[in-house]
């Protein structure tokens, strides 16, 4: 099935119900309770435990789009960084898995290093991520 749009204006409500009609994977993080979650249009694929941003650092609410992969970032980025529309911000992995479960980042999303693999064999750049509290 193949979708034209000539001379029509799309609107991100237009694009959200194409995303649903054709099963598009997206992200959905809730810093209030430190949580992941991995849609596959409106059907919920996976749950995963997350750490967010502290009080003076907030993990930035907003939709976005990963546009970025990198394998073995080096530091506290863990063994993958998947970088966002909002320059600076991302999802990756941690060299501090203690930490998931709290609001203790400079504003990224951390996630145990296996489990931000396997997100990312999951999902492509483009995907949308959106994060809310």
């Amino acid at each position: 099935m193949v979708c034209l749009f000539i001379n029509t204006q799309v609107t991100s409500y237009d694009a959200k119900k194409l995303e649903l009609i054709f099963m598009v994977k997206w992200i959905d993080v809730s810093t209030s309770t430190h949580q992941l979650k991995l849609f596959d249009g409106n059907r919920l694929i996976k749950t995963y435990p997350i750490a967010v941003g502290r009080i003076l650092s907030p993990t930035p609410f907003g939709t976005y789009r990963i546009v970025n992969k990198q394998r073995n970032p080096g530091g506290p980025f863990g063994v993958l960084w998947m970088g966002l529309s909002k320059p600076h911000y991302g999802i990756h992995g941690t060299n501090n898995p203690a930490s998931i479960g709290k609001n203790v980042s400079h504003g990224c999303i951390r996630m145990f290093n296996h489990d931000v693999l396997e997100l990312s064999s999951s999902v492509s750049t483009g995907t949308r991520v959106v994060i809310h509290k």
